[in-house]
């Protein structure tokens, strides 16, 4: 029972990950310090779905299945958890590529926003 609560935990830590990635930015229009932890995590994530690598929380939330007694599953916490939300069909090698590319439109985005307002901020002080 510890071990299946212990990977239900590793699951919600793993989706909080993940939209931080994707929408961490956003924290940093609000918070300045938010982009010292945001911009690793969105690099991190961007290399993860670029490299084709796999999340090292997936392995463990698996053991943490196997060890409950459950089965674990193959291949990344997103096509396992979130593809077949959005695309029924699985991951591919174009669709882990263009979930990359959207982690860093989005966050060039919204940083070129808040360097944009650091800018008129300093403006404004002189």
């Amino acid at each position: 029972m510890a071990y299946r609560i212990l990977a239900d935990l590793v699951v919600g830590v793993h989706v909080l990950f993940v939209a931080f990635v994707v929408a961490g930015g956003l924290l940093a229009l609000r918070w300045r310090w938010a982009a010292v932890l945001h911009l690793p995590a969105a690099v991190w994530g961007a290399l993860i779905e670029f490299q084709g690598w796999i999340c090292p929380l997936t392995p463990l939330e698996n053991s943490l299945r196997a060890a409950a007694g459950e089965g674990g599953y193959q291949g990344g916490f997103i096509e396992h958890y979130l593809l077949p939300v959005l695309y029924p069909a699985g991951l591919t090698r174009g669709v882990q590529l263009a979930l990359g590319s959207a982690v860093i439109v989005v966050n060039l985005t919204v940083y070129g926003l808040l360097l944009a307002r650091w800018r008129r901020a300093g403006k404004g002080r002189r």
